[in-house]
């Protein structure tokens, strides 16, 4: 500590007093880490429901500026600060209705991925073209984050906020991995080239090479962007399908709606006469199939005779048939279940969730958990079961593949669907739980992503909304309000064509965690004969 000059007070007692100097030099330093926080805030406000998906580059720039030339010790705490700022409010609906506890939990566990990609692009931001090196980093974290713990938790990857930007159509050439590489690479090669246009003392023949490298980070994406426009295609390969979406709504939010099943099935059933109806008069277009969303039906219609009644006036009163959200218990087990129900027939086929909800829908580490809360083990009594196959219903001649809900966010989920011979997805979901937050808006940018990326159309059903229906270029052409019962009816492309996204699945995420670990590798290299060049001996 610097002293300057001393003071007595009443007791005599000589009192250090800190030089303004010193203050200053500590708010310096203070400058890295409020920088990294605020720049993980810019990521998030890139995010749906905003439209802003361009923060996102100035958001990677000003990390970059954070991060190069330190320590893989300062950029793992820097690290952890920006995801920090970008988790801690892009997840604050997890804690919507069970408090704040898991949201934080969460929140403190998923930073810690991009506490790692911070130590690492501080690592690598010393190497020529660290661009590159970095933003293949972090692809690996998102890759990381996707797969553990617990299998994984995507939400917040980069591409999920890119539904409205120049970058999308890169989601059919290699999926959402280079969705967001491009985004981060962009992002970081605009701080370089900055930096290079401010920075004078290098050699003419380095800064031409840095230049060209910046420059490259920046212009590649977005050329490679306008390149595969091509690929986004609403052209009817299979011919059409008139297909309505159901949002029965339910009698009111938050996790208490589960008290109201009976209540949710008859309003789904309700809205699906209604629309029946409508038809009748002429009002509407006869669809060829309905959608209902996830658990429009959580009494189990194979067990109880009152529900499958309910369904079956429904199905019949249309005419087509119906893919039913249920829950149902099977040899034991508990399913989150889509049903195809046949007007005629009654249920004809099924899909079982495959993708399960940590804490939502099984709880892992139960007796840990009890200890902590009663009351979180209260709201999971019983681990739902996984699926095994994939779900494609054939739906009046139309192949639907069904992608229930939290599976939107996982590549290989969707990706199953299609290489599996769905010629439309739809993602029925129930969002009911989380309210009015953001979290809608999230997950429905997820599936217009899924739609580019694969290019089908994807309908979501929401029990509480936002409903809507999603051609395979990712615009939505219409959607629901939240918490009103609504139906949408419109004819969409079927389509058969694989995208070389849906082709190459894994791969390209395979071949960046590859250039991650390289550049990675290069910079411990650097690093050990850099000290041992200092060391002699």
């Amino acid at each position: 500590m610097t002293v300057t000059a001393t003071s007595v007070d009443e007791s005599d007692q000589v009192q250090p007093q800190i030089a303004p100097a010193s203050r200053a030099a500590r708010l310096v330093r203070l400058v890295p880490a409020l920088a990294a926080a605020l720049s993980g805030v810019l990521l998030y406000v890139s995010f749906p429901p905003r439209t802003l998906w361009w923060l996102a580059l100035p958001a990677f720039a000003v990390f970059g500026w954070v991060l190069r030339g330190r320590s893989w010790k300062a950029g793992l705490g820097l690290g952890y600060l920006f995801g920090l700022g970008f988790l801690l409010p892009l997840l604050v609906w997890t804690g919507v209705e069970v408090g704040p506890g898991p949201w934080l939990a969460l929140v403190a566990i998923e930073a810690v991925f991009v506490a790692l990609v911070g130590a690492g692009t501080a690592a690598v931001s010393k190497l020529p073209g660290w661009p590159v090196w970095a933003a293949a980093l972090w692809i690996a974290g998102e890759a990381a984050r996707a797969r553990a713990p617990f299998n994984g938790f995507p939400w917040g990857k980069i591409a999920f906020g890119q539904a409205d930007g120049i970058f999308l159509p890169l989601a059919a050439v290699g999926g959402t991995p280079v969705l967001s590489f491009a985004v981060v690479l962009c992002g970081f090669g605009l701080y370089e080239a900055v930096r290079l246009m401010l920075e004078r003392r290098r050699t003419r023949a380095v800064q031409r090479s840095a230049a060209a490298v910046a420059l490259l980070s920046v212009a590649v994406p977005v050329v490679g962007a306008v390149a595969a426009r091509p690929l986004v295609s609403d052209t009817a390969e299979d011919g059409t399908a008139t297909v309505a979406v159901i949002q029965g709504n339910v009698p009111r939010a938050g996790l208490d709606f589960n008290a109201q099943r009976r209540a949710v099935l008859d309003y789904h059933a309700r809205e699906t006469e209604r629309l029946a109806a409508e038809v009748k008069a002429g009002k509407v277009e006869k669809p060829d199939f309905l959608l209902w969303p996830e658990n429009s039906s959580d009494i189990d219609p194979f067990a109880n005779a009152d529900a499958r009644a309910v369904i079956g006036k429904a199905a019949k009163a249309i005419g087509v048939p119906i893919s039913v959200g249920g829950v149902v218990e099977r040899d034991g087990k508990l399913l989150n279940e889509q049903i195809l129900w046949d007007p005629a027939k009654g249920p004809v086929d099924t899909y079982d969730k495959r993708q399960i909800q940590p804490f939502g829908e099984y709880l892992p580490l139960r007796s840990l958990v009890g200890a902590i809360n009663e009351n979180w083990t209260s709201m999971v009594r019983q681990d739902f079961s996984r699926g095994s196959e994939p779900g494609v219903f054939t739906m009046d001649g139309a192949k639907v593949g069904l992608v229930t809900c939290y599976e939107a966010a996982f590549d290989w989920t969707v990706r199953s669907e299609v290489t599996d011979g769905a010629q439309m997805i739809s993602v029925p979901s129930n969002n009911a739980t989380f309210d009015r937050s953001e979290m809608t808006y999230q997950q429905l940018a997820m599936s217009r992503v899924r739609a580019v990326e694969h290019s089908r159309t994807v309908t979501v059903p929401v029990t509480s909304g936002v409903s809507a229906i999603i051609m395979p270029d990712g615009t939505i052409t219409q959607r629901t309000g939240m918490f009103v019962a609504d139906s949408l009816v419109q004819k969409v492309p079927l389509r058969s064509t694989e995208t070389p996204a849906t082709r190459l699945g894994i791969l390209p995420e395979i071949a960046l965690v590859l250039v991650a670990a390289g550049g990675l590798g290069w910079a411990i290299g650097a690093g050990v004969r850099t000290r041992r060049a200092a060391d002699p001996a």
